[in-house]
């Protein structure tokens, strides 16, 4: 089926007529065709964004608000048909996409619609001056939303909700890979009334559709998760026009692990934080950091539970690991598995292709754990991206520390430990915007969430996305 472009609350073709194939990564056939949109169809969706404002800005924080939680209950509504939509575009099991994406897509959506009627400005009263300063929050106009493919729905919508519930209306683009729940959104939104040209989703490559988002000079904002290259380019191409901009960039998060941690807890979740949607995610550990004296014991039991996960198609129900999103993608994270041992690494288990039966073409390949000897090898030091991770002993608190903050990133890490002071020490120096202790991917959509150093700049989440897309403005009354 072709996907369309959505503009001013209707479905659109490329206005160049050029297309780009779509593919299904589980079996590697095309099934569709989305837009090759040009600065054309971004320029049509910019005017449609900026006709509606001055109306949306105006609409009461009750009747945003309202709008916003139809959407969430719409998506509710169509659980299984979102999930299946996510799970054909990007190859995660639809179990997953059930009990994860779809539902949390939802959430954020009745999350901010909430949140903006809790949204308050601030007032100082000048003593002495007879004066008063209070603040005022206004909406931006339109703003960008360039949203990557590891967890289409849910992080498209982790960035369009925060910016229409806080009165400004948006030019999106979702990745060209994984196109078809952004799609089928702009259907739910005309169900819930939301109004025409708030929400503009333009399909295409990024190199062009999203280039056009980036540097049109009266979009004022832009919103990116992806590739800290990508986030490098947007950034320089930004900077001239004095775009606010929010970027969530890539991760090499650490997995720390001592001694003293609940071992089965922590044995059961770093299987789930290493190979979640096929490690295609940018908070999963793929550096594991064991100390020393339970190395040996953590290597037998991690390698016997990944050994036992199951290869499958995304629509059987006992998948674990379904297929990777795209060929060059697949390409790119068996490349890493295959100069493992040039980079002084030995392959514990996994590592190799795998062909199902009806799904020859598909792209699915066994969760990895390789063994380093160094934390400057490339395996710890690129994001690979993928259901692979290396391990290595340490033998101090101070030496686990270094590891972990030896990497250009700062997204997250996970410490586990029962040790009350060691977690106090170590959460306070690890470089990283999220600390998880004993836990992983634990979320409360009330807290900040983004990187540091490389990771990114900026803030999503909670009331720090409401103040990301609005701008402060002081008022002083002399009395």
């Amino acid at each position: 089926m072709n996907i369309l472009n959505y503009i001013n609350g209707n479905f659109h073709n490329p206005i160049s007529n050029e297309w780009i194939d779509n593919y299904n990564p589980s079996n590697g056939e095309v099934y569709g065709q989305i837009p090759n949109s040009t600065k054309d169809d971004v320029e049509n969706a910019y005017i449609a964004a900026k006709s509606a404002f001055p109306i949306w800005s105006k609409t009461t924080l009750e009747e945003r608000s309202r709008i916003l939680i139809k959407i969430s209950e719409l998506l509710e509504a169509n659980l299984q048909r979102f999930a299946e939509a996510e799970s054909k575009d990007n190859g995660k099991p639809i179990s997953l996409a059930k009990a994860v994406d779809i539902p949390r897509a939802a959430s954020n959506f009745r999350f901010f619609g909430n949140a903006i009627t809790q949204f308050a400005s601030e007032s100082h009263e000048s003593v002495g001056q007879n004066a008063i300063n209070y603040t005022l929050r206004q909406p931006i106009g339109v703003v960008g939303c360039i949203s990557p493919w590891n967890l289409p729905l849910y992080l498209f919508t982790w960035k369009i909700a925060p910016a229409i519930a806080a009165g400004n209306c948006v030019v999106a683009k979702p990745s060209e890979v994984t196109p078809m729940t952004a799609y089928l959104l702009g259907e739910i939104c005309n169900e819930a009334g939301l109004t025409k040209g708030v929400l503009n989703i333009v399909h295409g490559l990024g190199g062009s559709t999203g280039q056009a988002i980036v540097e049109h000079p009266d979009i004022k904002a832009i919103s990116f998760t992806g590739g800290t290259a990508t986030g490098t380019h947007i950034a320089k191409v930004a900077a001239p026009m004095f775009k606010k901009l929010s970027l969530e960039l890539g991760g090499k998060n650490p997995n720390i692990i001592f001694a003293d941690c609940d071992y089965d807890d922590m044995l059961e979740t770093t299987v789930r934080s290493s190979f979640a949607n096929q490690g295609q995610i940018c908070l999963c550990g793929s550096r594991i950091f064991v100390e020393a004296s339970i190395y040996d014991k953590f290597k037998i039991d991690f390698v016997a539970k990944v050994k036992a996960l199951k290869v499958g198609h995304p629509s059987e129900d006992d998948t674990n690991i379904g297929a990777l999103v795209s060929k060059s993608h697949f390409e790119k994270v068996k490349s890493y598995i295959t100069n493992a041992e040039s980079e002084a690494g030995k392959i514990l288990c996994g590592g190799n292709e795998v062909t199902l039966k009806g799904y020859e073409k598909g792209y699915y390949l066994q969760p990895t754990i390789i063994e380093v000897k160094s934390n400057s090898c490339k395996l710890n030091q690129e994001e690979i991206f993928g259901p692979v991770v290396t391990t290595m002993p340490f033998e101090t608190e101070e030496e686990a520390l270094e590891l972990a903050n030896n990497v250009k990133y700062g997204l997250s890490a996970t410490l586990w430990t029962n040790n009350l002071k060691r977690t106090m020490r170590m959460s306070n120096d690890l470089q990283a915007g999220i600390v998880w202790v004993n836990t992983w991917m634990m979320r409360d959509l009330r807290t900040p969430f983004g990187g540091v150093k490389a990771s990114g700049v900026g803030r999503e989440g909670g009331f720090e996305a409401l103040r990301f897309f609005t701008e402060a403005k002081n008022v002083c009354i002399k009395y």
